[in-house]
């Protein structure tokens, strides 16, 4: 019996991101396309880095997009059956939630609702919870 791959984007930014495709690839997931914000000035000569998604995504080479704004013609003749969303910074508007064949799935690194917002992991840590998880 064999399985058909599934055809996904991914959504991601940071380095958590980046590492979360990794995972995927070695489990034999790779997606058909990744959206990542945009290079950005960084460090102290502020030059313009990519993203560590675009690099994972340049080093695999999947095509990449990398939008200011989630702007409702930016997927125009993308087809894809799930969003996989993990660090990407921009809130999601209910139309792109539901894009794709079978929705949107959101892997954030906190037990939801408790720690919402761009840094649960050292949120959790500076205020000295012992157990903490994934949603």
């Amino acid at each position: 019996m064999s399985v058909k791959p599934i055809n996904f984007a991914f959504f991601g930014t940071p380095d958590v991101a980046a590492e979360t495709l990794e995972i995927l690839k070695q489990k034999g997931f790779m997606p058909s396309l990744i959206i990542t914000s945009p290079d950005r000035p960084q460090g102290r000569k502020m030059l313009i880095t990519p993203p560590p998604v675009k690099v994972w995504a340049d080093k695999n080479n999947i095509p990449i997009l990398q939008p200011e704004r989630l702007e409702e013609n930016f997927l125009q003749n993308i087809s894809c059956d799930i969003f996989i969303v993990v660090a990407y910074g921009k809130i999601f508007p209910e139309w792109l939630i539901n894009t794709p064949k079978y929705g949107t799935l959101n892997v954030h690194y906190s037990l939801l609702p408790k720690y919402r917002g761009a840094s649960p992991v050292q949120s959790a840590l500076l205020n000295g919870d012992t157990e903490t998880g994934v949603t």
